[in-house]
Order: structure tokens, then C-alpha cells, then sequence
């Protein structure tokens, strides 16, 4: 059963930068993509980043591109966040697929997700 588990919410001024990260256990190794998501108050959970783990290849949602960055190293994954904009808060999420499903933007693609950091940027 593979475990996701996030760190690094926090409460920052716009402008500012935030590194989150997810520690990932139990079996990641068939999964095909690691991702970012984020979920803000009565808005649809949307993609932010995404990683091939196979290829390394990145993705990024339009409204994150040149501020937002994805990596990995082994079972770690990290979402370096930078230029925060107001618009940026929401509730972050870590997400891997199954075996044999690749990176695709559909939150339903991905099997297992963490319980969530919370992001809240001031203006």
C-alpha cells in the first residue's frame, strides 16, 4: 500500500517561496507519475505539476509555468513554489498512480493521494 505524506504548507506574503514535500513509502516504484494537485474552498481539485518518474519529463498547469518547479530524488518529491500569488492558495496535495497509468491531468488517474498541506499566500 503506498503512503503519501506532505510537509511544507505554510502562510506566506505574495511574492514569497515555499519548497513542499512528500515522502513516499510502500511500493512507489511501479507507479509511473508523481504529481501536485491543489483544491482552494468550493473550487474542483486541478493539477499544478506532474513528473514521469520513468522519463523525468515535467509538466506544468499555464497559471504555475516559470514559478513552479517539480523534482524528485528516490522516494521524495518536491514542489518548489516560486513569485506567490494570492491565487496560489489552496489546499496542496501529493498524488502517484498505479502501475501502467502515465502522467494525464485527470485526478482520477492518480490511485493514491496524501491527506494534503495547507498553502495560504496574503496579498
Amino acid at each position: 500500500q503506498v503512503q503519501l505524506v506532505e510537509s511544507g504548507g505554510d502562510s506566506v506574503q505574495a511574492g514569497g517561496s515555499l519548497r513542499l514535500s512528500c515522502a513516499a513509502s510502500g511500493g512507489t516504484y511501479s507507479s509511473k507519475c508523481m504529481g501536485w494537485f491543489r483544491q482552494a474552498p468550493g473550487k474542483e481539485r486541478e493539477g499544478v505539476a506532474l513528473r514521469s518518474v520513468g522519463t523525468g519529463r515535467t509538466y506544468y498547469a499555464d497559471s504555475v509555468k516559470g514559478r513552479f518547479t517539480i523534482s524528485q530524488d528516490n522516494n521524495m518529491v518536491y514542489l518548489q513554489m516560486n513569485n506567490l500569488r494570492p491565487e496560489d492558495t489552496a489546499m496542496y496535495y501529493c498524488a502517484s498512480t498505479s502501475a501502467g497509468i502515465g502522467c494525464y491531468w485527470n485526478p482520477t488517474d492518480f490511485r493514491y493521494w496524501g491527506q494534503g498541506t495547507q498553502v495560504t499566500v496574503s496579498s
